[in-house]
């Protein structure tokens, strides 16, 4: 069988951890291309034998033997890569968010509707295996009816100025993967929106953004959700989450080695900080990956997709908005 072939837009950051597990861990797929407007990142063809490197993202989708396309490149490339890489018929993988604009993200939901190609958002959290169980608990009633989600989602230094400047602010760039989990665990949709925050660091507030947030999220089926946002920990990467409900509670505390732990009537049960998300989350960026390459060769659709980035960007918006204005935003406010 033709081993599908993938060709990786942006390969900075995120995207060597997609081509190095795209090597390291698919065979039954190949890296045809890559492409950067850093010519110097050309050395990476080398390093994992691939034959090809466009500067231009475009003549990497033109490029007829690629199948599907992997975007990594900065966010407010996102929706324009999508858009010709849908229009010339390749199946997408992209990093979130899609666009900055609720507008603009819209506008790649008509042509992913209208080209039928198959399109996966990463969101890779979901495809943690710590997650995943607490996912599955929650499913098989082991905590009861799920009342209040709280999410500790801490960084351990924030990232350059010029990137904050460029990335949204902290709701669409850090708290966006928050609000895609507790949608996940709430299995609702959100009703309102309360945020407030501040710039502890003060040339992070000269670009007008914030560094550290509490938010929190009525959904329609009655369950609350309480975020806890910081670009500075000095204690390293915190990542938790608790999941109370009318038997029980279950969750993640910070990870070392198994963090997940459930505590009902019978008493607590808990295995015994990685240093940032490319070590925490090291094993869902190969999940998703097998995800979206298992689609493509069952011809299947994604978990994760569109309406999924839709939702996301809208809370984040939502949230954003009600920190500005100092109060309850309704989410059907961003429509």
């Amino acid at each position: 069988m033709k081993k599908i072939c993938i060709g990786i837009i942006g390969v900075g950051r995120i995207g060597k951890i997609h081509l190095n597990n795209l090597s390291n861990h698919f065979k039954s797929i190949e890296i045809g291309a890559i492409s950067d407007i850093d010519e110097k990142k050309e050395k990476l063809c080398k390093d994992y034998s691939i034959n090809k490197f466009y500067k231009s993202y475009k003549n990497l989708v033109l490029d007829k033997a690629i199948d599907a396309i992997l975007i990594c490149s900065p966010t407010n490339l996102h929706s324009e890569q999508i858009i010709f890489s849908a229009k010339h018929g390749k199946d997408i993988f992209c990093e979130k968010p899609i666009d900055l604009s609720l507008e603009k993200t819209k506008k790649v939901l008509k042509i992913i509707n209208k080209t039928k190609i198959k399109f996966m958002i990463g969101f890779n959290r979901r495809f943690d295996p710590d997650f995943m169980q607490v996912k599955k608990m929650i499913c098989n009633g082991k905590i009861g009816k799920v009342q209040i989600i709280k999410i500790i989602s801490r960084d351990p230094n924030p990232p350059s100025i010029n990137y904050i400047k460029n990335s949204g602010g902290l709701f669409i760039d850090m708290t966006i993967h928050d609000f895609d989990m507790a949608c996940n665990m709430a299995n609702d949709k959100v009703k309102e929106i309360y945020s407030t925050g501040n710039a502890i660091n003060k040339k992070i507030n000269q670009v007008g953004d914030i560094d550290t947030a509490l938010t929190t999220l009525k959904f329609e089926n009655g369950i609350i959700c309480a975020i806890d946002n910081s670009r500075k920990s000095a204690y390293g990467y915190d990542q938790r989450i608790e999941i109370f409900g009318s038997k029980g509670m279950c969750g993640i505390t910070k990870k070392n080695d198994k963090t997940t732990f459930l505590i009902n009537g019978k008493g607590v049960k808990t295995p015994f900080p990685k240093d940032f998300f490319i070590t925490r989350y090291k094993e869902a960026y190969i999940n998703e990956m097998k995800e979206f390459i298992n689609c493509l060769i069952n011809n299947d659709i994604p978990s994760v997709g569109i309406k999924n980035a839709i939702m996301s960007i809208r809370i984040a918006l939502a949230a954003k908005l009600s920190y500005t204005e100092n109060r309850k935003v309704e989410l059907r406010e961003i429509s």
